[in-house]
């Protein structure tokens, strides 16, 4: 697949049991928030679904789900929660006020720094006026590949809100956090909801 980096999907693939796991037992952080800024019922896009656990809270919400995500093993755990889940990459996302809201919780930190611009203009434009985005990234400069294999591109606050703004959006609110990654190291992660 095209604007995908074929070492972080081969980890994903090796990994998704103890990532599903992992990511089960909690709510992702801004999740409240995005789903109380959306219109009931509306239609979502989880972009880089991993195992589902996010796009089967908003199913549950009373939301319908467009779920994608690079790893095949990915999508198939996603499946067995019902989620209608299906093998895409960031550059696929085409079309025009096709969602009232797109969850992209660290997953646009593995797109190659050269294509965000054009990817979060592509996400704009899928996006309904008005509509929420939510995007999650770990900060920092530079990027690096983990102990597992994926990489990982870094921003500072500053350059994401300027990324954001160039490409439509109106970031509304922020929050910043510390955690453990699957790789066993800390970082300093940032979620951000926008207004299409």
């Amino acid at each position: 697949m095209t604007g995908a980096d074929p070492e972080t999907i081969t980890a994903y693939e090796t990994r998704s049991r103890d990532y599903a796991a992992r990511t089960g037992r909690r709510a992702e952080p801004g999740l409240a928030e995005f789903v109380a800024g959306l219109p009931r019922g509306g239609h979502v896009l989880d972009l880089g679904c991993g195992p589902g656990d996010s796009a089967h809270r908003f199913l549950k919400a009373g939301f319908t789900v467009d779920a994608i995500d690079a790893s095949p093993a990915m999508v198939s755990r996603a499946r067995e929660l019902g989620v209608p889940a299906r093998c895409a990459t960031f550059d696929e996302i085409e079309g025009q006020d096709l969602y009232d809201g797109i969850w992209a919780s660290y997953s646009l930190l593995h797109a190659p720094r050269a294509d965000m611009p054009g990817t979060l203009a592509r996400l704009h434009h899928a996006l309904k006026p008005g509509g929420l985005f939510h995007i999650g990234m770990k900060t920092g400069t530079g990027e690096a590949r983990d102990s597992l294999g994926r990489l990982y591109v870094y921003y500072s606050e500053p350059e994401l809100i300027g990324l954001l703004q160039a490409a439509g959006f109106s970031p509304t609110i922020r929050e910043t956090r510390t955690d453990t990654g699957l790789d066993g190291t800390e970082y300093q992660g940032i979620w951000m909801h926008a207004n299409g």
